[in-house]
C-alpha cells in the first residue's frame, strides 16, 4: 500500500488554509493497492469517521463540513488491505504538507476553524509599526535628578551604554540606569517617524514603575513622571493622530511590581498594600503561600509578584469599572494594547479584555507576546489557539524573526525557511496572519543587525551579558543582511515592525544590551533609507500589503515571494487591480542564478532584490481554484 496528502496542494485539500465555521471543505487523498480509504476527524472529544469515495483509479475524496463553533479539528487517513491498516498523517513536525506513512496511528493535519465575523483592523494590517522603549529614544530636556525612583540614577552621556546592575542579595537585575527619554521626545521626533513611512508607535510600558524597562507595574493609572504626565500622553495621541500614526501601549496584566501601590513591599506608597496589610483590597489579587513573604511570583523574580487575573476585583480594575486601566488610557488616545506574555493570562480574560476593548473602540488593535505558534500552543496543560476571532487580533511574529535570521545565516536551507511558512499560511486565519507584528528585533531579543554579522553568542547566561563593538568589516557583513531581511519582512503578510534604532545601525546583546539609545547625529543614514525604501514600497502596492501570498525554493539559498492579486480581488475580497510584487532573497555568499522570465538572472550575494514579472506568468498559489 503506499499513500499520499500534501495538505498546501489545492488539489489536496480544498480550500485551504484556516477556515471559517461550517465551510464545507474537500480532502482528497492517492492511494495504491488498497481496498478502501476512511478519513478519520476529530473535534475536541468528538470522533467521526467518513469512508471515502473513489472518484477516479487510485484518487479517493471525502467532503465535511467544518464544526460550527471555533477551534482546531484534526485529520488523518486510513487506507485498508486484506485487513491490513496504513496510516497517513502530518510530518512529525506538524507543519503540514506532504504526509508521512506510518503503520500506527500518526499524528494529525490541522484545520483552524475561526469565528466567519473574525475582523481585524485595517490600519493594522495595511500599515507598519515602530517599537519605542521610551528611556532610550529621545530626551525633550535635561533630566530631572528628583524623579528617579529610590536607587535609580542616570548615565552621564546619552551615547553610553546601558549597564547590568544586579541586587547583591537577590541577584536580580535591577534595571536602575536611567537615559531620560521621555513623552515628549517621542512626539518631537514624530516628523522623523511618519517620514520613515510608520502609521503606528507601539509603546513599551509607560506606566509608574521603579525599573527603566517598567514591567514591574506601580500604577496602572499613573504615567512614569520620568516620561512625563497623562497630559503629555494625551498631546502625543493627537500629535501623533494629525500625522496619521497611531498609538498602542503595552499592557502588563499577569504581574505588578512589588514597589507599587498594590503591594508595596518596599514602603514607598504609604502603609497600604498586600504585602503590608494582610486586610488590604488588592491582598486578594495575589497568591500567599505564607502571608507576606512566601507568594507566587513571575518566574521566580520576587520583584514581580503575580496576580490572580480572575479576581472580580481585578478583572473591573483592569477591565470593565467605568474608569478601568482600559478604558482609561483608550479615552486618553490609544488604539490598542499589547499584551506582556499574554500566553500567561487565562483565555476567559483575554476574551473579556477584548470585549471591552472593542466595545470602546470597534477598531483597535489587540497585540498578544506569544513566541510560538499561536495557532496551536500548549500552555499549562491548555491548548490555546489565540486566533479564532475571540481574543487576539495579532501576536509578536518570533516565527517568522527566526525563520528569516536562520535562513540568512545558513542555518536552513530555502525549503526549510518556505516550509515554516507555508505552515504559517496554512495554519493561521487571514484576519490574524495579515496583521502579524512581523519584527526582526525586540527589547528582549539582541540586535538583528548584530546576530546577522555573527556577532559570537549573544544570549549568555546574564553575568556574561556585555557591551561590545563591531569591526568595520563585521558590520559591514550584518548590514548587508539585515537590508535583505527588512526587505523579507516587507514582502510577507503581516505589519512590519522596526524595533526602534535597528534602522539607524544600533546592535547589541540580548536585554539590557539591546535597549540601547537611540543615535540621533550618528545614524547610519544609508540604512534609513534601505527601510524608508522598503516600506514606500509596500505602502504603494496592495499586492504587498493584502496580496495572495505564494513562496518558492530555488535550490537551497534562494527563496523566491510572491505576492499577488488576481481577479480583481485582494485576499479579503476588496476590488483591487491585478498585480504582482516578487521578491527574492538569496542567502548564499556568491551571486545565485536563477531562470526568470524565460531566461537566466543573476541575484547577489546576501541580497533580497524585487524582480519584475510578466503579467500572469505564474498565478499564486493561494488563490488556486479547487481541482
Amino acid at each position: 500500500m503506499r499513500l499520499y496528502h500534501d495538505s498546501h496542494r489545492p488539489d489536496d485539500r480544498c480550500p485551504g488554509g484556516a477556515q471559517p465555521c461550517k465551510t464545507p471543505v474537500t480532502l482528497r487523498l492517492t492511494a495504491e493497492d488498497i481496498d478502501r480509504a476512511t478519513l478519520r476527524v476529530w473535534w475536541q472529544s468528538r470522533e467521526e469517521l467518513f469512508p471515502m469515495t473513489e472518484i477516479a483509479p487510485g484518487r479517493y475524496e471525502a467532503t465535511i463540513s467544518l464544526p460550527d463553533s471555533p477551534g482546531l479539528m484534526w485529520y488523518y487517513f486510513i487506507g485498508e488491505r486484506n485487513g491490513e491498516r496504513l496510516y497517513l498523517g502530518n510530518a512529525m513536525d506538524g507543519m503540514g504538507g506532504a504526509g508521512v506513512e506510518s503503520p500506527t496511528e500518526p499524528k494529525s493535519y490541522q484545520v483552524t476553524v475561526y469565528d466567519p465575523a473574525y475582523r481585524t483592523p485595517e490600519w493594522l494590517r495595511d500599515g507598519a509599526m515602530m517599537q519605542i522603549f521610551p528611556d532610550r529614544f529621545r530626551a525633550s530636556h535635561p533630566a530631572d535628578p528628583a524623579l528617579l525612583p529610590p536607587g535609580g540614577f542616570y548615565h552621564a552621556r546619552w551615547d553610553e551604554d546601558p549597564i547590568l546592575v544586579a541586587d547583591d542579595r537577590s541577584g536580580d537585575y535591577l534595571a536602575n540606569d536611567f537615559f531620560g527619554g521621555d513623552l515628549k521626545g517621542i512626539e518631537e521626533k514624530l516628523d522623523y517617524i511618519a517620514g520613515l513611512g510608520v502609521p503606528v508607535l507601539y509603546l513599551n510600558p509607560v506606566f509608574q514603575s521603579a525599573s527603566n524597562h517598567r514591567y514591574n507595574t506601580g500604577d496602572y493609572h499613573r504615567i512614569d513622571p520620568m516620561l512625563g504626565t497623562e497630559a503629555d500622553f494625551a498631546s502625543l495621541c493627537r500629535a501623533a493622530g494629525e500625522r496619521g500614526i497611531r498609538v498602542v501601549l503595552d499592557g502588563v496584566f499577569s504581574h505588578t511590581g512589588s514597589d507599587s501601590r498594590y503591594f508595596n513591599k518596599n514602603g514607598n506608597y504609604g502603609s497600604g498594600g498586600a504585602y503590608r496589610d494582610e486586610h488590604s483590597p488588592y491582598e486578594k489579587w495575589y497568591r500567599f503561600e505564607h502571608w507576606p513573604e512566601k507568594y507566587d511570583c513571575w518566574w521566580g523574580v520576587k520583584t514581580l509578584p503575580n496576580v490572580n487575573e480572575m479576581e472580580p476585583s481585578y478583572r473591573r480594575y483592569i477591565i470593565s469599572d467605568a474608569d478601568s486601566v482600559i478604558a482609561h488610557w483608550m479615552r486618553a488616545g490609544a488604539s490598542g494594547w499589547r499584551l506582556d506574555v499574554a500566553d500567561e493570562l487565562p483565555m476567559e480574560f483575554l476574551r473579556q479584555l477584548r470585549s471591552r476593548e472593542k466595545g470602546i473602540n470597534g477598531d483597535a488593535a489587540l497585540i498578544g507576546e506569544v513566541w510560538e505558534d499561536p495557532s496551536n500552543k500548549v500552555a499549562y496543560g491548555e491548548e490555546r489557539c489565540y486566533c479564532l476571532g475571540d481574543t487576539l487580533d495579532s501576536t509578536m511574529n518570533y516565527p517568522l524573526r527566526d525563520a528569516v535570521l536562520l535562513f540568512l545565516r545558513c542555518r536552513i536551507g530555502a525549503g526549510a525557511f518556505v516550509r515554516r511558512v507555508e505552515s504559517m499560511l496554512e495554519n493561521w486565519p487571514k484576519p490574524f496572519l495579515y496583521s502579524q507584528m512581523n519584527l526582526l528585533g525586540s527589547h528582549d531579543k539582541p540586535r538583528a543587525l548584530a546576530v546577522l554579522a555573527e556577532a559570537g553568542d549573544l544570549e549568555p547566561d546574564r553575568s556574561r551579558r556585555h557591551a561590545f563593538d563591531l569591526s568595520e568589516a563585521d558590520y559591514r557583513h550584518g548590514k548587508r543582511r539585515l537590508i535583505a531581511a527588512w526587505r523579507t519582512i516587507c514582502a510577507m503578510p503581516g505589519i512590519p515592525c522596526v524595533y526602534y534604532g535597528d534602522e539607524a545601525g544600533l546592535y547589541g546583546m540580548t536585554d539590557p544590551f539591546c535597549r540601547g539609545t537611540y543615535p540621533w547625529g550618528r545614524e547610519d543614514e544609508e540604512l534609513i533609507g534601505e527601510y524608508r525604501d522598503a516600506l514606500s514600497r509596500r505602502r504603494a502596492s496592495m499586492a504587498l500589503r493584502t496580496g495572495e501570498t505564494a513562496l518558492e525554493a530555488r535550490g537551497s539559498d534562494v527563496v523566491l515571494i510572491r505576492r499577488a492579486i488576481r481577479g480583481g480581488r485582494d485576499a479579503f475580497g476588496r476590488a483591487a487591480a491585478d498585480e504582482t510584487a516578487v521578491l527574492a532573497v538569496n542567502r548564499a555568499a556568491e551571486a545565485r542564478s536563477i531562470e526568470w522570465n524565460g531566461g537566466t538572472l543573476s541575484i547577489s550575494a546576501e541580497s533580497a532584490v524585487w524582480l519584475e514579472e510578466k503579467i500572469n506568468a505564474r498565478p499564486a498559489a493561494a488563490s488556486e481554484e479547487c481541482i
